[in-house]
């Protein structure tokens, strides 16, 4: 990492790095952090004293077990699954589950560690948690599918509950998983604790707009950003990295608010379409077909499908990486800015390495880190947590209505936040700042626990 930390930060992330050996992306997020909180601590001293910062850099608790299952050939299986809960200052963990074979405890506590403050953010009552297995459900059926998840939540149902830990979906893990999980708790605990799950289906306790809330969040806060500099969407050329969940409804809403998208891609390769994607096409080869995306030239002709290739080279105004961690590099960044790229959201987790965030910070562009810009669809998860504590359920329209108003707090918050701090139009700073005072001074008021 070459930007230093405060005096008083340094030996913090040293601590960090010595107790948490070989996490990477853990290091990375904790760094990320500490960067933008030595103004904080000049102003709040007693969060010093308190030792604030270390207490949350260290898990309230990390769970770590086997999952063994049988395949349809009757061969046995044994896969490590993880749930790291890492702060309930402000109310019961809240975060998503991952199944994806790059899975270890250290991404999982980058992902912990940035929903602590990203839930923060949300200004509704969540702790921040994580969960995931080195499972990959690619290829398996859906009875193997089936095995799995309930051999996963017949040891983490003892840790969950609606006021305890509330899980969601992640990479891998969609409505069909989310099904079996909370099936496999409610046979086990012999209670419909709808609220226990987030991502739920519409029939059995789900949110209308959940599936869409992360991309259509992400949307909303560019959206924002771009207000702020008397911009808006409309008319603006976009390029979407991934294919999967967020990266389709953030297709759609940048659509729906003028922008033309014209790339998107897929772990293969990347599609691009002059002409403006064919949405409908995408959902059907994604979300039906569940085929890589090169199928998308076999009825759009004219677009091109390059095998590996790097979207971030498509000439673009708004570009927005939906698809995981540290997918977008420094020399990314400079060919973004090359190519006239003047705004970048996060729909995925920490999708830009340290190296593009300064890249696109000393240019002055308009960027949007996750935890502020991806809250959207853990803000709409506690919607549903709402809605099933009422017994209630509420219209599309309604709850979409909620998260813009979230969102645009959330841009709020931020860019006031940053230029109190002396950071104007720094939204890292902003966010990081926002959510860490609000997790502390939650901290502070129930004591040392």
């Amino acid at each position: 990492m070459s930007v230093r930390l405060d005096e008083k930060l340094e030996p913090i992330y040293q601590d960090v790095l010595r107790r948490n050996p070989g996490e990477n992306e853990f290091h990375q997020a904790v760094h990320e952090v500490l960067e933008t909180l030595g103004p904080v601590l000049v102003k709040y001293p007693e969060l010093a004293d308190q030792k604030i910062i270390q207490r949350i850099c260290e898990p309230e608790r990390q769970i770590i077990f086997r999952v063994p299952w049988q395949d349809d050939k009757g061969e046995i299986h044994i896969n490590r699954a993880f749930r790291v809960e890492f702060n309930s200052a402000l109310g019961p963990y809240k975060g998503g589950m991952r199944f994806h074979p790059s899975v270890y405890l250290g991404i999982i506590k980058f992902l912990g560690f940035e929903q602590i403050f990203k839930n923060a953010l949300t200004d509704l009552p969540i702790g921040g948690g994580k969960g995931g297995s080195d499972f990959d459900p690619k290829g398996k059926s859906d009875d193997e599918i089936m095995r799995f998840c309930q051999s996963l939540m017949t040891e983490l149902y003892r840790h969950l509950g609606e006021y305890t830990d509330v899980p969601a979906g992640d990479i891998g893990v969609g409505q069909r998983e989310i099904g079996y999980l909370f099936g496999q708790y409610k046979r086990i605990t012999n209670r419909y604790e709808s609220g226990v799950f987030t991502g739920k289906g519409l029939d059995w306790g789900g949110s209308r707009a959940r599936k869409e809330a992360t991309g259509y969040g992400t949307v909303f806060f560019v959206q924002e950003m771009l207000k702020a500099r008397k911009e808006s969407l409309d008319g603006k050329t976009c390029i979407v990295s991934g294919s999967g969940n967020v990266a389709i409804y953030a297709m759609e809403k940048a659509m729906q608010l003028g922008a033309k998208v014209i790339a998107c891609s897929d772990s293969t390769g990347i599609i691009v379409d002059e002409k403006g994607i064919d949405l409908k096409l995408v959902k059907r080869i994604k979300e039906v077909e569940r085929r890589r995306i090169k199928a998308y030239t076999e009825e759009r002709k004219h677009a091109k499908y390059v095998e590996d290739g790097n979207i971030w080279e498509v000439p673009c105004d708004v570009a927005l990486p939906c698809a995981t961690q540290n997918e977008l590099n420094g020399k990314d960044a400079r060919a973004l800015l090359k190519n006239g790229c003047t705004a970048v959201a996060e729909g995925a987790n920490m999708p830009c390495t340290p190296e593009a965030i300064r890249v696109f910070q000393d240019a002055g562009i308009a960027y949007g880190p996750g935890k502020a810009a991806n809250a959207g669809g853990v803000a709409t998860s506690a919607l549903e947590m709402q809605q099933n504590a009422s017994r209630d359920s509420w219209t599309f329209a309604y709850t979409e209505k909620r998260l813009e108003e979230i969102m645009v707090n959330i841009h709020n918050n931020c860019y006031e936040t940053a230029d109190e701090f002396g950071a104007p139009g720094n939204y890292v700073a902003g966010a990081n700042i926002t959510g860490f005072l609000k997790v502390s001074k939650a901290m502070m008021a129930l004591g040392l626990i």
